[in-house]
């Protein structure tokens, strides 16, 4: 267990990689978001582990894109803040597959046992070219997300519906007092 990397998970379009880059303009160790980065690379190569051609595909490329960020990362000094992880992608793999793989690798990769969630936020919510799900979806990710952080044993923190810098002081000044 690193208890340095933090994940910031939670409800799509919550502004989770909003606050990541203000905590990285911060001076603070950042990933980005596996998934993104699999649609990238998947679009620049024409590949098909996309999420809305193979799911499958696509949840295991963002899960071995997770444990190799976690293993890049432990270079970094400080507090490193994980835009999603591992979790995200093994528990939306499990619930797609019914493979028991979260427990798994979740024992395995540990983070810091206190994750923040952003919450579901209609007002800041937004589709693009690669968020195609709706809300509906998305709030049931959200779901299934604050059952499988507990359910491996970590503390769940909601993030406020705040602007970025309060929603990034709330993060610093939590951890802080978890100290």
């Amino acid at each position: 267990m690193s208890k340095r990397f933090v994940v910031i998970s939670g409800c799509s379009g919550g502004g989770k990689s909003t606050l990541v880059a203000e905590l990285g303009r911060r001076g603070y160790g950042i990933v980005e978001e596996p998934g993104r980065r699999v649609v990238e690379e998947e679009r620049a190569a024409g590949g098909t582990a996309l999420p809305w051609v193979d799911m499958e595909a696509f949840l295991r490329r963002a899960i071995d894109m997770a444990l190799a960020d976690r293993a890049g990362s432990t270079s970094q000094s400080g507090w490193v803040f994980f835009d999603r992880g591992l979790v995200d992608a093994a528990s939306a793999l499990e619930a797609l597959t019914g493979e028991p793989i979260l427990a798994a690798l979740g024992a395995e990769h540990r983070y810091h046992p206190c994750v923040f969630l952003a919450p579901p936020w209609p007002e800041i919510y937004g589709t693009d070219a690669d968020r195609r799900h709706g809300f509906d979806e998305a709030e049931a990710e959200y779901r299934r997300l604050t059952h499988a952080f507990p359910r491996l044993g970590y503390e769940t923190v909601i993030l406020p519906k705040a602007p970025t810098p309060a929603r990034a002081d709330f993060v610093l000044s939590a951890l802080a007092e978890l100290a």
